[in-house]
């Protein structure tokens, strides 16, 4: 006890008051002390009291992890660094011995750090989302003496009493909220969220959907089958959308989970191969199969409000806009066309809007100081949350399912014995206007995020997440026109001889004016969403750069303007109308690559010398030093002989 008090009283003389996992408050140099709190809440509280006990304001305070933080800890770090150093000259003898113990522990300890599942987690995704103040993480024991325990114990682990330690499949299992918000703070569990492989079996029947979809708007480029089209896909992103969601809130992992996803499964087919003549005959038999999944849904979520009283409320709240939806989609049923298209419009609407309303509704809702205010608080104290992880990881997926469909689309058959023609010509252009948009999307605009717009702010995320829907709509009806337009012989070289049968009979001669501006409008409209996703997000600075964000943000802009008026030059053919929209689409590839490289530094090659490193003893690293000081020439071989277990090499 004298030796942990003695150690205790050392440890608030220098200003570092530690709790077990982090530090509370710090000492500058000054004599002013800096007291760390753990959230926005936290630092009003904080700085509400110490105003009343230090009158004298001779303190700060900052939030752990932010900005200021980060400022102080280099400051002391900095400070800390000057007296070692005058250590270093006063006792050189010990100084070399006591350094290399301590290096050795600040290794332990950070690798410890790294290892923990909070650790792992939470500084992953602070790095590649950005950091936020109110994220926490909830572990089952988060004690030092369990995580000292847990390390002492990897050594006398018993590795073949572990290959006898598997885990049991169950039928059913409580469901676990993965994430949820209460009070300001959104609590995350510890364990990093990995996409489940019956979500990438759905994405695969969604290959399938949208070539019905997009096969029908090329083969019918008016205005009824854009209005058809449009319909459709959003009843289908909607089903894609609530069960990518209720996958994120909810850790199930068990039979019945995988049985319920099969029954969703089989209403996709069933809403899908009535997708053709939904606007003749089928419409009733496709709103069903949508209202079946949806009953089924919300049958689901109703058990989840009894099994998890915690999350009943907004449970309930999910469960009504669904049901609300559900009885305008049956009155569009008894409604003949084209009136239907007023009850139809008005529950996508909803459909597209209901999450955002709510979410607004409850944040107003739990500040406000009316009547309604603590009921509010009451019912929605506790909610769901989406893991941004996920969020992200399934929409990628889709993106890229997109952009592979409007490459497979590309593909035909060829009978000539020569067949590098225009059809061949088109379809490269098409493969490298589709490998633009991918390169843009994924390396250009998720590149060098500080903050994610999902994390950045409300309006930000909910901007971030409607607007994926309009950008994968178009690029769709974009990549099956560009289909059409790639088996088109209107231009020199494209002899329709040269195409098999099946082929010969999609290609045409004249390209119908509605496919011109379904590929050109459809394009447009994608790379203007992709200038809006950019923007939603905090992207990383550093000064020297080519080109700002803004400015290149700009071109995108203007391009996308130019693609869209494109159908207006009618006497343009199928190879100069994918020739034009390519070279668009590369000038502003280009123009982004550009601008995101260093002024000082050549944009074609890089002149930097390439540097390694190498760990060494202190002894060898003072000599290394003071032969480069002196000129000398130094033989590394024979330095490595001198260790222990090296050798120079034959």
């Amino acid at each position: 006890m004298a030796s942990t008090s003695k150690g205790t009283e050392s440890r608030s003389k220098h200003g570092l008051q530690h709790n077990g996992q982090r530090l509370k408050s710090l000492l500058r140099q000054d004599g002013r002390r800096v007291h760390v709190a753990a959230s926005p809440e936290e630092h009003a509280r904080l700085h509400q009291t110490l105003a009343e006990v230090e009158p004298d304001g001779n303190f700060d305070v900052c939030i752990h992890g932010s900005p200021e933080h980060l400022e102080v800890i280099r400051d002391l770090h900095s400070h800390h660094e000057q007296k070692r150093d005058e250590l270093r000259e006063k006792h050189a003898n010990v100084y070399d011995e006591f350094e290399n113990v301590h290096l050795q522990l600040d290794a332990l300890s950070n690798e410890l750090h790294h290892l923990t599942e909070q650790g792992v987690s939470l500084d992953t995704n602070f790095s590649k989302f950005g950091y936020d103040a109110h994220l926490r993480t909830r572990e089952l024991d988060s004690s030092a003496s369990t995580m000292s325990r847990r390390s002492s114990d990897h050594g006398q682990r018993d590795w073949e009493a572990e290959r006898r330690n598997g885990r049991s499949l169950k039928m059913w299992k409580r469901p676990v909220v993965r994430q949820y918000l209460h009070k300001g703070l959104i609590w995350r569990s510890s364990e990093l969220q990995e996409v489940a492989s019956f979500e990438l079996f759905v994405d695969l029947l969604y290959v399938g959907i949208i070539a019905t979809i997009g096969d029908f708007a090329a083969e019918h480029p008016t205005g009824s089958g854009l209005l058809q089209f449009t319909i459709v896909f959003s009843i289908g992103w909607k089903i894609w959308s609530d069960l990518q969601i209720i996958t994120s809130w909810l850790a199930v992992d068990d039979i019945i989970q995988r049985l319920s996803v099969m029954l969703v499964m089989a209403c996709l087919i069933g809403f899908t191969l009535n997708i053709v003549e939904s606007f003749e005959t089928t419409y009733t038999t496709m709103i069903a199969f949508f209202i079946t999944q949806r009953m089924f849904q919300s049958a689901y979520l109703l058990w989840i409000s009894y099994l998890i009283p915690m999350i009943r409320g907004f449970m309930v709240a999910q469960v009504i806009i669904a049901l609300s939806g559900s009885a305008i989609w049956i009155t569009s049923i008894h409604v003949d066309y084209p009136t239907r298209i007023a009850p139809i419009w008005i529950t996508i609407l909803l459909d597209i809007a209901a999450q955002i309303i709510l979410i607004l509704i409850v944040r107003r809702a739990q500040r406000s100081r009316t009547r309604v205010g603590p009921l509010f608080r009451k019912w929605f104290e506790f909610h769901p949350s989406l893991n941004i992880e996920h969020k992200t990881q399934r929409t990628n997926a889709f993106v890229t399912l997109v952009f592979g469909y409007s490459v497979v689309g590309l593909f035909y058959q060829n009978r000539a014995a020569y067949g590098i023609n225009a059809f061949f010509g088109k379809a490269v252009l098409g493969l490298i206007q589709a490998f633009c948009f991918n390169w843009l999307y994924f390396e250009i605009d998720g590149w060098n995020i500080h903050t994610h717009a999902i994390r950045r702010h409300v309006a930000s995320s909910m901007i971030w997440i409607t607007i994926h829907l309009p950008f994968i709509m178009s690029y769709v009806l974009a990549g099956a026109s560009l289909s059409r337009l790639v088996l088109a012989h209107d231009c020199q070289d494209a002899e329709v001889e040269t195409l098999t049968e099946g082929y010969a009979v999609l290609s045409e001669e004249e390209i119908p004016p509605g496919l011109r501006w379904f590929y050109c409008a459809g394009l447009g409209v994608a790379l203007l969403c992709m200038s809006v996703i950019a923007f939603t997000h905090v992207h990383k600075k550093f000064e020297g750069q080519r080109v700002t964000k803004r400015s290149r943000l700009g071109l995108r802009v203007a391009v996308a303007v130019i693609i869209t008026c494109l159908p207006l030059a009618e006497s343009l053919s199928s190879l100069e109308l994918i020739s034009t929209t390519t070279g668009l689409v590369a000038l502003v590839l280009m123009f982004d690559l550009y601008g995101c490289t260093f002024v000082g530094e050549s944009f074609v090659r890089d002149d930097r010398k390439c540097k390694y490193w190498a760990d060494c003893p202190r002894r060898k690293r003072r000599a290394l030093e003071e032969a480069m000081k002196s000129g000398d020439m130094v033989k590394v071989e024979a330095l490595a002989v001198e260790e222990k277990g090296y050798a120079p090499a034959p």
